[in-house]
């Protein structure tokens, strides 16, 4: 059996699941493939991969993540208001449409419709899970030394 623990340069497979504490399931690999992903390549936000630091393989765990380790607390300076025509005509704009803008860079920028109200269009840009606690599960099956990076 495999003793690595989990660090830094340590290619990590493992079942995760995300979930709001009432135990609604965000995302969750327990009924898929495992995933499988190196520490520090980003696929895991860092405060996640902290959370996985030193466990080895067969260790099954779930954390209680505040919002500031997750995806941050809900900033009021991410709603920005539009003007209706700045759309197209034809685009459905209601609460709880996701729209992408396009950002200085030309990466996509994801906002959700937070209200709507004459030519006012309120877009949050916050992350949807923002101000949210979350409940992270997680099992890891296998851990390795990464290979060279390629």
């Amino acid at each position: 059996m495999n003793e690595l623990p989990v660090d830094k340069g340590t290619r990590v497979k493992l079942h995760f699941a995300l979930k709001f504490p009432d135990g609604e399931v965000i995302d969750s690999t327990f009924e898929k493939e495992p995933a499988s992903l190196e520490i520090g390549d980003d696929n895991l936000p860092e405060n996640f991969e902290a959370y996985l630091m030193g466990m080895k393989a067969g260790d099954r765990d779930s954390f209680q993540v505040p919002p500031e380790k997750a995806f941050g607390q809900h900033n009021p300076n991410n709603v920005q208001t539009f003007k209706r025509h700045e759309f197209s005509p034809d685009m459905v704009l209601e609460p709880g449409v996701m729209i992408s803008f396009a950002d200085a860079r030309q990466s996509e920028l994801p906002g959700v419709v937070s209200r709507v109200e004459g030519d006012e269009v309120e877009v949050d840009f916050n992350h949807p899970l923002a101000g949210r606690k979350l409940t992270f599960e997680v099992e890891i099956i296998d851990v390795e030394p990464a290979g060279p990076a390629h």
